[in-house]
């Protein structure tokens, strides 16, 4: 049985609101201020906060103290921008080079013992978190990474012809291996396990079932067992200035159905994985106008999987005008990397302040 971990970041890009992801459902001033928006039922958490209705699926496992949740959480910055936001959450600090989740594979991993699949965004392109990895690569299909007609004698002829080579022979023999590997996954039949069943677009809408071919093909990779200890997934569209329920509804039945069935799928495998959900920032509290909410602050951070010590976590400021933020904003009260430090020490991450420089440490119990 394997022993790797991995973890799985979905990103909810556009500043997801947390208002609506984990309503204060009892809280008088959320409903005042929200006098079309606000949310009146759904799965209860404690007795401030309940589930979204459409992440019921979610609910077993925050039961089961498999979830941890944590309000307020973001990061320091108060620019409420959505492209700086993204990036300072991706490269985890103001004035650090790469990602950070490349800087805990450098310092979690071994250069010479680093894989092809090491890490992975499912998406056109390499996230941000994952600059400066020892290795990483993005792809939206098997197709993309292996091809549709891969000619093995040439790439046996090449591994063969670097497999003296001081410098590229490793790295040249692990990439014959793993495409290999993924040629014969690419073949396999695609059939969940354990009777998962993810959306599709019949059952929940386009959004959904992208969203959820997505996950099918980490949790493949995962079943698979090809070391792969990274894998970042975006959830994007998340903006709801106008119409937010428009916006905001068909996303969060995606991620309630899609990770549902992704974690039926991994079976007893969850034990060596972890989620972790987060968003650049929250919503203001008060709804617009246009029926929407603007750029907040503190949003809601999920991390599920094994290991986790599930619960409300963090500090919950309340939503008395004292503690709102500038314009009328939830502060942050934890900050996402706190969140992220006792994620990665399960994953073999050990020096802080090389994934975290400058940032002083103050971890939650997750």
């Amino acid at each position: 049985m394997s022993t790797q971990r991995t973890l799985v970041t979905i990103f909810l890009r556009g500043g997801a609101d947390g208002l609506t992801l984990l309503p204060p459902i009892h809280d008088e001033i959320y409903r005042r201020a929200r006098p079309t928006l606000a949310v009146s039922e759904g799965h209860r958490i404690d007795d401030r906060f309940v589930l979204h209705p459409n992440l019921a699926p979610l609910a077993p496992l925050y039961d089961a103290g498999r979830m941890a949740i944590i309000p307020a959480c973001g990061s320091d910055d108060d620019t409420r921008s959505h492209f700086y936001a993204q990036d300072l959450m991706e490269h985890g600090g103001t004035t650090v080079a790469g990602g950070w989740i490349g800087r805990f594979l450098r310092d979690a991993i071994n250069p010479s013992a680093a894989g092809v699949l090491d890490a992975i965004t499912v998406g056109p392109a390499v996230s941000e978190s994952l600059r400066g990895a020892p290795n990483a690569t993005a792809f939206s299909t098997l197709a993309d990474l292996v091809g549709s007609n891969t000619d093995q004698a040439m790439l046996d002829t090449l591994a063969r012809w670097y497999a003296k080579d001081a410098l590229l022979g490793a790295p040249a023999t692990a990439a014959v291996a793993a495409s290999a590997q993924l040629q014969a996954l690419q073949h396999a039949e695609d059939k969940p396990q354990h009777n998962a069943e993810y959306p599709t677009e019949k059952s929940h809408g386009g959004i959904a079932a992208d969203f959820g071919k997505r996950l099918r093909l980490i949790a493949r990779l995962i079943q698979a067992d090809l070391g792969m200890r990274s894998a970042c997934i975006d959830l994007d569209g998340w903006d709801s200035h106008f119409v937010q329920s428009s916006v905001m509804t068909p996303r969060i039945d995606a991620l309630g159905a899609g990770l549902a069935a992704f974690i039926a799928d991994l079976g007893s495998a969850l034990e060596r994985v972890s989620i972790v959900v987060l968003s650049e920032f929250g919503r203001r509290v008060a709804e617009n106008t246009s029926l929407g909410t603007d750029h907040g602050r503190g949003g809601v951070t999920f991390v599920i999987g094994g290991g986790v010590n599930g619960g409300v976590k963090g500090t919950w400021p309340g939503l008395n005008d004292d503690v709102l933020e500038g314009p009328g904003d939830v502060p942050v009260t934890t900050d996402y990397r706190d969140v992220l430090w006792p994620v990665l020490q399960r994953h073999g991450a050990t020096n802080a302040h090389a994934v975290f420089p400058g940032h002083r440490l103050q971890p939650l119990t997750i």
